[in-house]
């Protein structure tokens, strides 16, 4: 007779953002107290639906938290001159203590101008250089927002990361390649595999992991016939249906494998964003 599979813990990002906004709340509170009022910046440059749905979800956050942000919205015809001078302006300001430029930004923007120009002491994405370079020597300061809700989150669920097998599919540098960084930082340590479109067995690489990442944005990439049993896995990357719903890269018979998983929707963008405002935090504090 077959044991029944005990169902997959689920790894819900959404509860532990919903605390650490909690946790938050009261920093903000002392920090006012002591006459530190934490502000940030946000700019969108033009109007991408996406985008500008994830902008208003970290304004809310602020409203919950008690944090005061500027929403700065500019034509999607803006130059990277004209962007420059506002990032400009932002960084010379003492009384805004971050700023985040939302990509992906409009074709005619450099955008590696335009993140290099924004101050690594202001930069509550994490995505400047110089802070992914410390983050590379191995003395993180401001954390990119997404690895370090992925960390956060198996961290939480009590998941071991020391020693283990970690395949992440995606290089990107907002996520996979910062996030194979900071799993394999001394003092978490985990093996880590890189995977993307010039490696040679994807599927074989993943079934050796005890934690799958998936950050590419292929709609159910991860299927259970690749993942270990008791493995965790999180999806990062999503799609869109032609229906216009949001597709995870993983499948949803991964569950019937997996001993952790991340729900279809929202567990590590809400993480994300809780992120962006603990190094916020983390700025106004200093």
């Amino acid at each position: 007779m077959t044991t029944p599979k005990t169902p997959a813990t689920v790894l819900d990002g959404e509860a532990l953002a919903a605390r650490l906004r909690r946790e938050m709340a009261a920093q903000v509170a002392g920090l006012r107290a002591c006459g530190i009022a934490p502000k940030m910046v946000t700019v969108l440059v033009g109007d991408d639906p996406a985008s500008a749905t994830y902008i208003g979800r970290k304004h809310a956050d602020c409203v919950e938290v008690g944090i005061e942000a500027i929403d700065l919205r500019l034509p999607s015809d803006t130059t990277t001159e004209a962007l420059l001078e506002r990032i400009a302006a932002v960084n010379a300001d003492p009384a805004i203590h971050g700023l985040m430029v939302q990509l992906p930004l409009p074709d005619q923007i450099d955008e590696i101008r335009v993140m290099t120009a924004v101050s690594p002491a202001k930069d509550i994405d994490g995505l400047h250089p110089q802070n992914l370079g410390l983050l590379m020597a191995g003395k993180p300061g401001l954390l990119p927002c997404t690895p370090a809700a992925i960390l956060a989150l198996l961290q939480d669920n009590a998941f071991p990361l020391a020693g283990r097998r970690v395949a992440i599919i995606g290089r990107g540098q907002l996520v996979g390649r910062p996030l194979a960084m900071l799993l394999s930082a001394k003092g978490i340590d985990a093996t880590v595999t890189l995977l993307h479109s010039g490696s040679r067995d994807i599927a074989e690489d993943v079934r050796r992991a005890d934690i799958v990442i998936a950050a590419l944005g292929q709609p159910s990439f991860v299927t259970a016939d690749m993942v270990k049993p008791g493995a965790a896995v999180v999806g990062v990357g999503i799609s869109y249906g032609t229906d216009g719903s949001m597709v995870s890269d993983v499948a949803a018979d991964v569950t019937d494998v997996a001993g952790w998983v991340t729900p279809p929707q929202g567990s590590v963008g809400a993480l994300t964003r809780a992120m962006l405002l603990r190094n916020l935090l983390q700025i106004a504090a200093a």
